[in-house]
């Protein structure tokens, strides 16, 4: 027997939920209170029936409030039966439905353990590299929206390191030129791009690299970089280039070994 794919939310680069037995379109066009319902409860694991409706409707009274959560929570079952599960005082997400946010902290997660390391580590893929809900403003998103923000950027950043660690070059420095991409003013992700530089023996694309951000951080904020920066191309002065640069010798020395 053939199992129908699961229902599955998409809110990175913006709302969709596509049905398990659906044909492949997604419900893009659903009333605005039940998008944001399912955007809430596919961010929270709180499952408080209060908290839910008083953070979506938090300008009217308590009883018209639970009225537009009810309300929400009929259309949604009307489109798409068994998304959610309601027991009492609580209104959850149901156990199958996959969530692409979700997906995108397992993945930052098993990153950023420091008990894996890069041979068992991949970049994240393409649809969990978009912007939370693009263009909604409530407060609740923000904070969500830095959040994982935040939590991706520091995960390919450590992404990076482990890859060279394991002698793949070419994706290390693919995670950390995404890290700039996304964040040009960042620092750290340009030190990432610096140490992959380093390991990989191309000391030139690292002083290019480290001159285009020097150059950027003048004319757009009229800082220099930090000592942590200026001290990744001068070995024996910055202890963490040496250590990933250690590693990743220790890694190809392995790898001529065992070939």
């Amino acid at each position: 027997m053939t199992l129908a794919p699961p229902t599955r939310v998409t809110l990175l680069d913006g709302f969709a939920l596509r049905l398990g037995d659906d044909t492949g379109v997604p419900l893009r066009d659903l009333p605005r209170a039940v998008q944001r319902l399912v955007a809430r409860l596919s961010l929270s694991r709180c499952p408080d029936r209060n908290a839910i409706a008083g953070q979506l409707w938090p300008d009217v009274p308590e009883d018209h409030a639970h009225g537009s959560l009810r309300s929400a929570l009929w259309r949604l079952r009307r489109v798409a039966p068994g998304t959610v599960e309601v027991s009492g005082g609580s209104v959850s997400l149901a156990a199958g439905v996959r969530v692409d946010v979700r997906e995108l902290e397992t993945w930052a997660s098993l990153v950023l353990d420091p008990r894996v390391r890069g041979e068992d580590l991949a970049l994240p893929g393409q649809a969990l590299r978009g912007v939370l809900l693009p263009g909604w403003d409530e407060e609740w998103v923000l904070l969500e929206r830095e959040r994982l923000r935040q939590l991706r950027m520091h995960a390919l950043e450590a992404l990076a390191d482990e890859l060279v660690v394991a002698g793949r070059f070419g994706e290390a420095a693919e995670a950390a030129y995404a890290a700039v991409h996304e964040e040009p003013l960042r620092e750290s992700a340009h030190r990432a791009v610096v140490r992959v530089h380093l390991a990989e023996g191309n000391t030139a694309e690292a002083c290019r690299a480290y001159e285009a951000f020097r150059e950027v951080l003048a004319d757009t904020l009229g800082v220099a970089p930090t000592p942590s920066m200026i001290g990744l191309l001068s070995p024996g002065r910055f202890p963490a280039h040496d250590a990933v640069a250690a590693r990743a010798q220790q890694a190809r020395a392995r790898g001529a070994r065992r070939s």
